[in-house]
């Protein structure tokens, strides 16, 4: 009898499992070749919908389509082996009830061979949560900070500060209890963060959060410093390669220029084969 193929990668479950053990390490990534990269090191690649900021140029994740999701979904999974691929269900596509939801995340799912989907949103997203766990979508969260709703929450400012702490907690525990296998808490106080750690049987994923967190996760263009102009107060640059490629980019310039590119080994020759 033949033996089962090894696990290709983490599962939601292996994931939900990590609570309280070595902390999750946790990256966004959109591309085949990032994802390759990041894949060694990381337990979570998120195709976020900050996609259509990073790479797309748009003004917010708010015109992000589900078309767009499937594209990068696709190339995120080519890129991974171990890491589990949870993708972004974007703004409109989940919003309107559990039904529309479960068509959309289970397309996401279908098209590109991601393990799980994220959503937005705390007590009022639990219904769906639970519908879509019922049916075999496993779901990442994320309460605090939401970007898909910053226009209603007055912008990208800290969320849970002192009263309305109580809020934020009792969205964690509807998520919780809804089934999702863990959640993502951004822009909220560190001693919510650690509260909220210890209450949840879920790993919780920061992102500007607490280091007490289960997880943490960051944009990889943010910790890479491939922008020079925007840096969050939660991020912390790992490498400066929008500085690295634009020195690269100008001696590039330089060569074609005075005509030192390209020079005699990189041209072919009337003799010899195909090299």
């Amino acid at each position: 009898m033949s033996q089962p193929s090894p696990q290709k990668s983490l599962t939601a479950a292996d994931i939900r499992g990590r609570k309280g053990q070595t902390p999750l390490v946790c990256l966004t990534a959109y591309t085949t070749p990032v994802a390759r990269l990041a894949d060694a090191e990381c337990d979570v690649l998120l195709v976020g919908d900050s996609v259509g900021m990073v790479l797309h140029g748009l003004p917010s994740t708010l015109p992000v389509t589900l078309d767009m999701m499937i594209l990068h979904g696709q190339a995120v999974v080519r890129g991974a082996e171990r890491s589990l691929v949870v993708i972004d269900m974007p703004f409109g596509s989940y919003e309107e009830g559990p039904d529309q939801a479960f068509r959309n995340a289970a397309r996401l799912m279908a098209e590109t061979g991601a393990g799980a989907v994220k959503l937005e949103g705390g007590r009022h997203m639990a219904d769906t949560i639970a519908f879509l766990v019922a049916r075999g979508i496993p779901v990442m969260a994320h309460i605090g900070l939401t970007p898909q709703a910053v226009n209603a929450i007055g912008g990208y400012r800290v969320q849970g500060r002192g009263a309305d702490a109580e809020r934020i907690l009792a969205d964690a525990r509807a998520v919780a209890d809804a089934g999702a296998f863990s959640v993502v808490l951004e822009k909220v106080p560190a001693r919510l963060a650690d509260d909220i750690t210890a209450d949840l049987a879920i790993p919780t994923i920061g992102i500007g959060a607490s280091p007490g967190c289960d997880g943490q996760i960051l944009v990889i263009d943010d910790m890479l410093g491939l922008f020079d102009a925007f840096k969050p107060k939660f991020v912390k640059r790992y490498a400066d390669l929008a500085t690295d490629a634009a020195q690269a980019i100008r001696a590039y310039a330089g060569d074609v220029r005075d005509r030192s590119f390209p020079a005699p080994e990189h041209v072919f020759t009337d003799e010899g084969g195909q090299s």
